[in-house]
Parts: structure tokens; sequence; C-alpha cells
């Protein structure tokens, strides 16, 4: 367990790389930065609260903490998940993401294989390239309106997910941003969206009815 003191502001680049006996960390608010790498690898780290006066998350922040299964980031000042930040956090079961964050990285939350749903609020423009690919578990996501553009493989192998709407925010739809989302069946698109990227809904095997709204 390890207690970080109120005068941090900075957890810098790797600070707490591959600590994999860490169990518990309590992150003071007036931390502003959690850098990159800076909990890679702590695979026995179970839960973690990010307070709200965090910024940025940088790359791999978390990555590989596969023992974690609650993080709690509060609504506050939090804009950017780095690229890769909970990539490989396979025992991560739900995450809420603040209305404040504009940029979720890419590969963000690839292969989080026991997330089982999402809301991506609408200040998110962007949702980046295999962001959630191969989150196994995930059956339902919501994308609020807001968001303009999901990039490619963006939801790649989410193999659990049934149904999913576009909202009418979103002009663009990246190459596999859906593609082998083998237990897909229904697909809702809004008449805004004027690019459907190569395969982007290929190997859908389950898909039954795709609804394409007018604009």
């Amino acid at each position: 367990q390890i207690t970080i003191p109120e005068s941090v502001t900075t957890i810098d680049r790797g600070a707490f790389t591959l600590c994999s006996g860490l169990t518990e960390i309590t992150i003071p608010e007036g931390v502003t930065t959690i850098g990159n790498n800076a909990f890679r690898g702590c695979s026995s780290l179970t839960q973690i609260t990010i307070p709200e006066s965090v910024t940025t998350i940088g790359e791999r922040a978390f990555y590989g903490c596969s023992g974690l299964t609650e993080i709690t980031i509060l609504p506050g000042s939090l804009t950017a998940i780095g690229e890769k930040a909970f990539e490989g956090c396979s025992g991560l079961t739900e995450i809420t993401i603040p209305g404040s964050v504009t940029a979720i990285g890419e590969e963000a939350f690839e292969g989080c294989s026991g997330l089982t749903e999402i809301t991506i609020p609408g200040s998110v423009t962007t949702i980046g390239k295999d962001a959630f690919a191969y989150c196994s578990s995930l059956t339902q996501i919501t994308i609020l309106t807001g968001v303009t553009m999901i990039d490619e493989d963006a939801f790649e192998g989410c193999s659990s997910l049934t149904q999913i709407i576009i909202p009418e925010s979103v002009t663009t739809i990246g190459k596999g941003a859906f593609c082998d989302c083998s237990s897909l069946t229904e697909i809702t698109i809004s008449g805004s969206v004027t690019t459907i990227g190569k395969d982007a809904f290929a190997y859908c095997s389950s898909l039954t009815q795709i609804t394409i709204l007018t604009g």
C-alpha cells in the first residue's frame, strides 16, 4: 500500500512501473498529471480513484494492470485519456468516463475483456483507433451526441455486442470500426454519416438489420 503525500502534483513517467506487489494506492487531490507508464504492470492493483484535479492520464499509465477491477474517475478536470492508458486491464468490469473528457486515445481500453458496458460522453469528439478493440464482454455501448468520428477498429472484436446506435453527430465510421462484432444483430446509423470505411462491419455474421436514417 502506498499513500502519496498531498504535496505531489505530478506522478511522473514510470514512477511505479512493474510494482507487481502493489495492491492499493491513494492519489491525493492536487495531482494534475499521471504520467506515461506511471503504474504500468502493477498487476496486483485492484482499485484506483482518480481525483478531480487530474487533467491528463498519460500513455500506458495503467497498461497491463490485470487485477484492476474498479476505476473511479471523479468528475472534474480530466480532458484526455492517453494511448493504451488501460490496455490489457482484463479484470476491469466498469468505468465511467466523465463529461470533461474530450479525447480517448488509441487502444486506450483495448483488451479490457471484463468490461461489460461503456458510455461515451458527448464531450468526446473522436473515439480513437482500437480504443475498445477486443473488449469481448462488452454488451452495451452508448455513444452520446457530440462524437463526430469513430476511428479505425475502434470496437473491433467486441464479440458480445448485440446492437449499436450511431448518433446524429457522427460523420465518419472508420475502417474496421465494428469488424468481427460477431453477435451484432442490429445497427442504426444516422443520416449525418458521410463515410463508412472499408470493412467497417465486416464479419458481423449475426447482423440481420441495418437502419440508415435520412439526413
